[in-house]
């Protein structure tokens, strides 16, 4: 993974990864990288130091790994919880769907729902904006 220092052309500066040098040029080349301010598609990279590590071994605190887990965990629950309480669920229908709005044949609003590997692909590379939804973590009251 690579994380790069982007700027829109309208001068907003961000950060964002890839899995490699060669995805962000092909993802900027096809218009996939966008300003999440202002979503302008005239993005491109900044000047970035390169993080050295210094010669002493410092471990991460098993609190914070843990703290920071319990975090991430419950950001995923509140991500999950707004979506299914604000957008539509189409259930498996949502490639079809999410065409259709992107294409100005249905009404525009926030869907989600089920959809193949294979069509969720074939939306990214029709330009039509989706993402997975999080998967729902473990209850922790039912954990072990």
């Amino acid at each position: 993974m690579i994380r790069y220092a982007l700027q829109c052309d309208g001068g907003h500066g961000f950060e964002a990864w890839f899995g490699d040098s060669a995805a962000y040029d092909d993802q900027a080349a096809r218009g996939l990288v966008e300003c999440p301010h202002c979503g302008s598609r005239g993005v491109s990279k900044q000047i970035m130091a390169p993080a050295v590590a210094g010669t002493r071994k410092t471990a991460a605190s098993s609190p914070d790994l843990a703290k920071m887990q319990t975090m991430m965990t419950q950001m995923a629950r509140e991500v999950r919880s707004h979506v299914e309480q604000n957008f539509d669920y189409v259930g498996d229908a949502f490639a079809r769907e999410a065409r259709d709005i992107h294409e100005g044949r249905s009404e525009k609003r926030e869907i989600y729902g089920e959809a193949t590997p294979a069509e969720v692909k074939k939306l990214k590379d029709d330009g039509v904006p989706c993402a997975a939804l999080p998967p729902l973590p473990p209850d922790p009251a039912k954990a072990h």
